[in-house]
């Protein structure tokens, strides 16, 4: 077993938590903006004092309400001012935050809550309507509008009450348990504790002074990462801990409007969005003044980058950093460096971690980030993750191959990586996404979904026939090119442009949009069928 392992640069202690930033700072330095929120008239600036004041005298009201040390309080929502301090007032309080996405569906929710089995929910409140049967706990939470019913009930609760209960957390209890299904099967409750999320986050921080130390001045960055993915929330820790000024976007389709006028020094995301950014301005010499002006380095995490990306964004005069992880090595488990960054790599392994290689290739992962378990069967740890995925290393920089599960065998017994074929692909203006098949068949073929606004672009209109000469033609052109990829016995043979686009609420990706296979595949059986048919 090949292995690379990179010693700590932060060590958590044993009575850390995940609220003692805030409202240590808050003493310290009450003024100095940490979040910013969207208003009508612009940008509203959150100090630590005001953020601290709003988090006790909410975490006061759940221990009026009853909320007890282990507890579970689920909060769903999309990420926004009210989602953090419904997370921060209950880790004040020693319960356990279990985020669900707000475009979860019933029977989802439903899911979570028969096995992780709340005392309370926070909701948004136009998520109530859709879910107000699926909830059915007895204490629900309107997000924002039930703060001050909470505080109001809170006053007969001492303040120091709140200090008692943080002061008996310790870094090894749970902090969330973050509910992931993957691409496929039941979702399984991930169990991070105060510890795991800290390690990560905090050595991420001391990894990249170029980001958080931002020339002397304060750091800036949008989060439009979604606050129930465990990426979203690591991301949010190192700022709140690294005093980064954080505006929080509840939606990544206004991310690229909010830009310019917010200025962000960094960004953190998925290889989806930087491909979008390229999209919407195939001039590099533009990009600089659409983020702003001032963003230097964005993190690009959760999927490999296309190459093509990644020289696109180099010329425009930004510096992408790989990175790499899962739910159970909460998110972290390489990162790139502005010192130590390989294009095409997700980056050595992060301060404290060791990456591996198994004999059958897979990844593995060691480190004070790695989940004890799943809720409830629990441990105290894990010696090595498997990822599921595959790699190598080289100079202990980590290459993603692919992924074991998605690994596609013909009939001809010839192994092919769909995720190669399909990042090629998605690169193209009209793809908006696309799913390469083949298990079982005697050669590789592909569906394919159209970007309406590029479609528009493109023909003067939206409503193009799918199996349109001029559509057909022109997606033929891009499979060529992810074709050059590969062998032939590899390349995509035949593909089919089908009606609308693949969606988180159908059930066709997963919440980190990621193609959840199976459904497709049942989803368009007979559109597959007729791939094959002649």
């Amino acid at each position: 077993m090949h292995e690379f392992s990179v010693a700590p640069l932060v060590e958590v202690g044993d009575s850390e938590t995940l609220t003692d930033a805030v409202y240590a700072r808050s003493l310290s330095e009450p003024d100095t903006t940490v979040l910013a929120v969207r208003e009508r008239d612009g940008w509203r600036d959150v100090g630590y004092g005001e953020l601290a004041g709003t988090v006790l005298a909410v975490a006061r009201g759940l221990l009026a309400e009853g909320v007890r040390a282990g507890d579970r309080v689920v909060v769903l929502g999309p990420t926004s001012l009210d989602w953090v301090v419904a997370d921060l007032a209950v880790l004040s309080v020693g319960a356990v935050t279990v985020p669900v996405y707000p475009t979860a569906s019933a029977e989802q929710v439903r899911a979570v809550l028969a096995d992780a089995e709340p005392v309370a929910c926070f909701a948004d409140p136009n998520a109530l309507p859709r879910l107000d049967d699926a909830l059915g706990t007895e204490l629900v939470w309107r997000l924002g509008e039930s703060f001050a019913e909470l505080a109001s009930s809170g006053e007969a609760v001492c303040a120091d009450e709140v200090g008692n209960r943080r002061a008996r957390v310790r870094a090894d209890d749970a902090a969330t348990i973050v509910y992931t299904s993957g691409t496929t099967g039941e979702p399984k409750g991930c169990v991070l504790t105060h510890r795991n999320i800290l390690a990560a986050s905090g050595n991420v921080v001391a990894l990249l002074p170029e980001l958080f130390g931002w020339r002397g001045r304060q750091p800036t960055t949008l989060l439009f990462l979604p606050l129930a993915h465990v990426y979203g929330r690591v991301v949010l820790y190192g700022c709140l801990g690294a005093a980064t000024r954080t505006g929080l976007v509840g939606n990544a389709a206004d991310l690229v409007s909010e830009l310019p006028a917010f200025r962000p020094t960094f960004l953190v995301g998925v290889p989806y969005v930087l491909e979008k950014i390229r999209k919407a301005v195939p001039d590099e010499s533009a990009v600089p003044a659409l983020l702003g002006g001032r963003l230097t380095h964005m993190i690009c995490g959760g999927a490999s980058l296309d190459a093509s990306t990644l020289r696109f964004f180099t010329r425009a005069g930004l510096t992408v950093l790989g990175a790499y992880g899962l739910t159970e090595t909460a998110s972290t488990a390489t990162m790139s460096a502005p010192t130590a960054n390989l294009p095409g790599a997700a980056g050595r392994p992060v301060p404290g971690t060791t990456i591996a290689i198994g004999d059958d290739g897979e990844i593995l992962v060691r480190g004070p980030q790695v989940s004890p378990g799943y809720w409830p069967d629990h441990g105290t740890g894990q010696e090595w993750v498997p990822t599921g995925d595959l790699g190598v290393l080289q100079d202990g920089y980590l290459r993603i191959t692919g992924r074991r599960k998605e690994i596609i065998v013909t009939s001809g017994g010839k192994n092919v990586a769909p995720s190669l074929l399909e990042d090629r692909l998605r690169l193209h203006p009209l793809v908006a996404n696309c799913m390469v098949v083949g298990e079982g068949r005697p050669y590789v073929s592909a569906l394919v979904t159209v970007d309406p606004v590029a479609l528009r672009n493109w023909a003067g209109t939206a409503e193009v026939d799918p199996a349109d000469p001029r559509l057909l033609a022109e997606i033929a052109t891009a499979v060529d090119e992810a074709n050059a990829l590969v062998s032939r016995a590899e390349s995509i043979r035949r593909f089919r442009v089908v009606a609308g686009d693949f969606t988180v609420e159908r059930g066709q990706l997963t919440p980190s949009l990621r193609l959840r296979r199976m459904v497709i595949e049942k989803d368009f059986a007979a559109e597959i069928e007729q791939l094959y048919a002649s």
